[in-house]
C-alpha cells in the first residue's frame, strides 16, 4: 500500500515507524548510601529509516573496456514496480551493450509491495552515486528504463537534481508511466489493443514525474508504441520537458504495444533495428 503520494514530481515524506517509547528501569538504592531511586526516564523513540540499496550488477559488456573508459548504461528494469525477470534482463542487456558499445549495469532495486515507494527511487539514485564514486564521469552515464523502470529513472533524475548532484549525460525512457492521475486519453482510446489496463495501473504506487520540475534534466529520448495504453503519457512527457527547456525527442512506433522493444528477445524486427540504431545515435550524441 502506498504510504503517501504526491503528483508534483517531488518525493513525498514517508511516515517513520515508531516501535514505541522505551522505559528504563529505575536503579535500586545502594545499601551503603541513602539515595532516592532515579525516576523513570523516557528514551527517545527510534525511527526506522529505510536505507537505499547500492547493489549494481554488471549484466553485459560488448565494449571490452571499463565503465570509466567507455561510459556506462545504467539499466532499470520494468515489471510493474513489483516483479523482475533476471534472464530476460541479461538477454536484453547484451543487445543494449552491443548497440551502445559500453558496459550495461543493472540496478537491483527493492520491489513493491514489500518495499513501498519511494524505496526503489532511492535505490536507483544510489546506484548512480555508486558509478560516480567509482570514477565514471557523470556525462558518460546513460540511464535506461522501461515501463516502471522508466518511471523510476525519471523520478531518480528529479531526486538527484533536487540534491544538486551531477546528472547523467542522457536518459532513455521506453513506455514510461509518467502520470499516476491516469488522465491520458490513450488509456481509453487504446483499450483492448494493449496488455496494460487502467485497472492494473490503479494498483501502482509511485510519483507522477510528469508534474515535477522537468527543467535542467539530461537529454531525454522517449520511445513508445502507438497502440499502447501509455502512449499519451509519453507524448505529454515529451511536450512538458520541451516547455521546461529540456531536450526531449519522442519516437512513436506505430501500432506496437507496451515495451515493444522486448521483441528483441525473440529475434530482430524492423522496429527493434530502428530502436537500437536510435539508441546508439542518442548515446553517442549526448553521452560520449
Amino acid at each position: 500500500m502506498c504510504l503517501s503520494e504526491r503528483h508534483d514530481g517531488t518525493e513525498p515524506c514517508e511516515p517513520a515507524h515508531h516501535p514505541g517509547t522505551v522505559h528504563c528501569r529505575p536503579r535500586a538504592a545502594r545499601p551503603t548510601r541513602r539515595r532516592h531511586p532515579r525516576s523513570t526516564c523516557r528514551c527517545r523513540p527510534r525511527a526506522r529509516v529505510p536505507r537505499p540499496r547500492h547493489r549494481v550488477r554488471r549484466l553485459a559488456d560488448a565494449s571490452g573496456r571499463t565503465p570509466g573508459e567507455a561510459g556506462t548504461l545504467l539499466y532499470v528494469h520494468g515489471g510493474g514496480f513489483s516483479d523482475r525477470q533476471p534472464e530476460a534482463e541479461r538477454a536484453l542487456a547484451r543487445h543494449l551493450s552491443r548497440a551502445t558499445n559500453r558496459p550495461v549495469l543493472g540496478v537491483d532495486y527493492r520491489l513493491a509491495p514489500q518495499h513501498p515507494y519511494p524505496a526503489a527511487v532511492h535505490d536507483v539514485a544510489a546506484a548512480h552515486r555508486v558509478l560516480l564514486d567509482q570514477g565514471v564521469p557523470a556525462e558518460h552515464i546513460v540511464h535506461f528504463g522501461e515501463s516502471a523502470g522508466a518511471t523510476l529513472v525519471l523520478s531518480a533524475l528529479l531526486t538527484l537534481k533536487a540534491a544538486g548532484e551531477p546528472l547523467p549525460g542522457a536518459a532513455v525512457l521506453v513506455s514510461p508511466l509518467a502520470d499516476l492521475t491516469l488522465s491520458s486519453p490513450s488509456l481509453t482510446d487504446n483499450r483492448g489493443r494493449d496488455t496494460v489496463t487502467r485497472q492494473g495501473l490503479e494498483q501502482a504506487c509511485a510519483q507522477s514525474p510528469l508534474h515535477g520540475d522537468l527543467s535542467d534534466l539530461p537529454a531525454l529520448l522517449i520511445a513508445t508504441g502507438g497502440a499502447e495504453a501509455l502512449a499519451d503519457d509519453a507524448r505529454r512527457l515529451a511536450a512538458a520537458a520541451r516547455v521546461a527547456g529540456t531536450v526531449a525527442e519522442l519516437d512513436l512506433y506505430e501500432d506496437l504495444p507496451h515495451v515493444f522493444h522486448l521483441a528483441l528477445l525473440a529475434g530482430p524486427t524492423a522496429a527493434t533495428d530502428t530502436f537500437l540504431r536510435r539508441l546508439a545515435e542518442w548515446t553517442e550524441r549526448n553521452a560520449a
